[in-house]
């Protein structure tokens, strides 16, 4: 067996405060093992303990009802084994039950997937009730009870994981598919608070196939219900010439992985996704084009925003993302004083790391059509060159040499222009 096999002193120094306790690794820890993935962190069950027991040694409790505890050196989690039965609607409705005689086995039935219902003893013998290996084998997610519809967030844990493991070949257990349309239908999603949605799909954004995450909301019909700006996108025309794959939906799926390509930063890839909400809105007449998009995606782009409580760091590159890509991707049409409009109201000569973001988004765009994954993407290059060379101006000479106050923004501007035009004809 691997050394990831339980083994609570595994960190520095850590005293062994678990060698008399039934103790068993699980969830993502023996999961990860089992497909040759870093183990990142390890989450032990405790059986036959109480509260008093864990405090006594000093575990450190996870907040004020919930039978988790720290390891007081590891920061490890230990959760005492616990059953959970659903007594109102929501995911904040189930009371739990956390006792010494509440077993492995009945821990283990209350959790989502059969892959995450594995655990391992400290001699290293795998327990696994539900068929977690078989189904690991299979490259299969699969529901390990009825009980997975009581609770609305293992929808969107499902679909991370649907995204997570979409390069190991997995996907969604056709009766597992069936429980979440059922789940939708009958209003769950509806319960879910904007801050567990954010969560989860940030997490999903995280994933090297995030696209999985919303194609499979949308299979079951969550998508939409929880992001309907996004669901729908699907359907909509989009001109063959500059978008072979047609479908604007297709195309924000292709963007979005591709901005996890290039990029591991949450803000980059959130813009990515937001950046043509508009087009799900373009007026009938006027399809395939979509004239006007990017004022109707920052619209949109703001009420998903304020909807789901996204911090502002993503939401303030998302709009300039919305309302920029498309001068972005067309520099080359470009006046100079358009050039420096769009530099200055993405105000990229004070934060130009903001700016290397959006253009990374904007890259995403671009390179997120069907035959283009590979294209070369000349715009970024050429915006990072005149953005330094605007930047490398010294503002506080050209103010000092201005005849008088109200002439300094006349000759700031005039010498940015001078910079762009002569960094153009180089």
């Amino acid at each position: 067996m691997s050394s990831d096999k339980p083994n609570p002193t595994s960190g520095a120094g850590a005293r062994d405060l678990t060698g008399d306790l039934e103790l068993y690794l699980v969830g993502g820890a023996v999961r990860d093992r089992l497909l040759g993935r870093a183990v990142r962190e390890r989450d032990y069950v405790v059986v036959g303990a109480t509260p008093e027991i864990l405090l006594a040694r000093g575990f450190r409790p996870v907040g004020k009802d919930f039978p988790v505890f720290l390891h007081p050196d590891t920061g490890e989690e230990y959760a005492l084994a616990r059953t959970e039965r659903k007594c109102a609607p929501g995911y904040h409705g189930f009371v739990m039950h956390a006792a010494p005689e509440v077993t492995l086995e009945e821990d283990l039935a209350r959790r989502d997937l059969t892959i995450n219902a594995i655990a391992e003893d400290r001699a290293g013998r795998l327990i696994d009730p539900h068929g977690g290996l078989a189904d690991l084998q299979a490259r299969l997610l699969r529901h390990v009870s009825p009980a997975f519809a009581e609770d609305p967030v293992r929808i969107l844990r499902a679909a991370r994981f649907a995204a997570r493991f979409a390069d190991l070949g997995f996907r969604l257990a056709d009766e597992t598919l069936e429980l979440m349309r059922a789940m939708v239908a009958a209003g769950e999603v509806d319960a879910l608070v904007p801050e567990r949605v954010w969560q989860e799909l940030a997490k999903a954004l995280g994933e090297s196939r995030p696209s999985r995450f919303f194609e499979t909301l949308r299979a079951c019909g969550a998508l939409a219900r929880l992001l309907p700006e996004l669901d729908r996108l699907w359907g909509v025309p989009q001109p063959p010439q500059w978008h072979p794959e047609i479908d604007t939906g297709v195309h924000a799926m292709l963007v979005i992985d591709m901005a996890a390509r290039l990029s591991p930063e949450l803000e980059v890839r959130f813009a990515a996704l937001c950046h043509d909400f508009g087009k799900g809105t373009t007026p009938a007449d006027i399809l395939p084009s979509h004239r006007g998009h990017e004022a109707r995606s920052v619209a949109l782009l703001e009420a998903v925003c304020a909807r789901l409580r996204v911090p502002s760091r993503c939401r303030e590159l998302a709009r300039i993302t919305a309302r920029e890509h498309g001068l972005v991707h067309k520099i080359a049409e470009l006046r100079p004083g358009t050039i420096l409009d769009v530099l200055e109201r993405c105000d990229a000569l004070r934060r130009p790391e903001r700016f290397e973001q959006m253009l990374l988004a904007c890259e995403a765009d671009s390179r997120g059509r069907t035959g283009h994954a590979d294209s070369d993407y000349p715009q970024g290059r050429l915006w990072r060159r005149l953005a330094e060379a605007v930047r490398a101006l010294d503002s506080g000479a050209i103010a000092r040499a201005a005849p008088e106050p109200r002439l300094i923004p006349e000759q700031l501007r005039t010498a940015r222009l001078a910079a762009i035009r002569a960094s153009l004809a180089e």
